[in-house]
């Protein structure tokens, strides 16, 4: 990797011939990460933060472990301190993988890192080694410098991501020994088209409906669970939603059945069936408003089915809609740094929530995607372009930079 002179460390012009300067490198560290499978769920990390923490100790970093109860190590932190008191920014981006899928189908194997054409295969490359490499680098960087800072650059590396459960978030910003101040987060997800600034925010719900035990073939009837939610199914595709669409937020709610399940093999009337639902929230639907139309959506549906137990709802996830300021420090500097280094991304709303909408609900504002050009991202064939890697790095840094230095 190669040094930026501390004497222009804020010119952009610098960072991005210090990204150049650190091509081949981050293509390198990208390659050895994407060839350790780390797939949520299946592949062991240890050997994938191993990597990370070599070329971190190699470049002068301290990085250390975070675990959490029943799930072992879910993270890897790195934290540089400057000179000076001031903000704590976090680089995010995470470690483990999608599944691979059906590897006959890639054209490459998933872990073979192979460059073609301009294009570094492999599953992962995109979400988000890609991204770690380059954050590793900007850290590397600001050690160098670190005698100009004034706060902190934190380093979180997440192995417990693609399971759903941001278990090395959710160890690093709520655990023991969670700091006290955070002022942003900047997550390495991939796309070089947006600074995703905001994004609709979710409630997942179990709805459990009852129905009446009996034999299939009896002489009575009962109230069949199913049928019962067939009606309640039908009632939730058909909820009318407020239309929030417009240039204060630029999604409307939705709401979609995700997943039936009830009965068991063919002689007996079910007394149980659970619905799955996602709500997409909006500031004109929050969770309050949502719970309350699955609320008054089931019990229309009890009351047409007398003799039957009540719905019951257990809410498994909620996480507010966010959307930064458009006077957001966090923001505003990597959209900056992202021009300066000849980019032209604009802020974007995402309508699948993220990390930033966990965030969010800490009080944390966040930026949740920004970086490589991709393809195929949990999909056949992931890759990224390489040729993309500089600018996304010289962003990067210049915006760290930015918040960190001084004016």
């Amino acid at each position: 990797m190669a040094t930026t002179e501390t004497g222009d460390a804020a010119e952009p012009r610098s960072t991005l011939r210090a990204a150049r300067e650190d091509h081949d490198s981050v293509v390198n560290l990208t390659r050895e990460l994407v060839r350790i499978p780390s797939r949520a769920g299946t592949d062991p990390y240890r050997p994938v933060l191993e990597c990370m923490s070599a070329w971190l100790a190699g470049h002068g970093l301290t990085p250390r472990l975070l675990s959490a109860p029943g799930r072992g190590t879910v993270a890897m932190v790195c934290e540089i301190n400057g000179s000076q008191p001031g903000p704590r920014y976090v680089l995010d981006a995470c470690l483990d993988t999608a599944p691979f899928g059906d590897e006959a189908a890639w054209t490459y194997p998933p872990v073979s890192g192979e460059i073609d054409d301009g294009w570094l295969h492999g599953r992962g490359a995109s979400d988000s080694k890609a991204g770690a490499a380059i954050f590793a680098h900007v850290a590397a960087h600001h050690q160098l410098i670190s005698d100009q800072l004034a706060g902190s650059l934190v380093l979180l590396f997440d192995v417990d991501e693609h399971t759903g459960h941001f278990g090395g978030a959710r160890a690093y910003f709520e655990g023991p020994g969670a700091p006290e101040r955070v002022d942003g987060v900047m997550i390495g997800y991939p796309g070089l088209d947006h600074v995703v600034t905001g994004g609709r925010g979710v409630l997942r719900a179990r709805l459990h409906v009852h129905g009446v035990a009996s034999h299939s073939g009896g002489r009575t009837i009962t109230p069949n669970a199913i049928t019962k939610a067939a009606s309640l199914a039908s009632a939730l595709a058909s909820a009318e939603l407020p239309d929030s669409a417009g240039p204060d937020f630029p999604l409307p709610p939705r709401l979609t059945v995700t997943e039936i399940t009830g009965g068991s093999g063919y002689s007996a009337v079910p007394d149980l069936c659970t619905l799955n639902v996602d709500v997409r929230l909006t500031p004109a639907l929050d969770a309050t408003a949502a719970e309350a139309l699955l609320r008054s959506l089931a019990d229309a549906v009890d009351a047409a089915w007398p003799g039957t137990q009540p719905t019951r709802m257990e809410v498994t996830t909620c996480w507010p809609p966010y959307q930064l300021r458009d006077d957001s420090r966090l923001a505003t500097a990597l959209l900056a740094a992202a021009h300066q280094a000849g980019l032209s991304p604009a802020a974007k709303i995402a309508g699948p929530s993220n990390i930033g909408n966990y965030l969010a609900g800490l009080g944390i504002p966040a930026t949740a995607g920004f970086g490589v050009d991709y393809k195929g991202l949990h999909g056949t064939n992931e890759r990224i372009r390489i040729d993309s890697i500089p600018p996304v790095q010289a962003a990067y840094h210049q915006a760290c930079l930015t918040l960190l230095i001084p004016s």
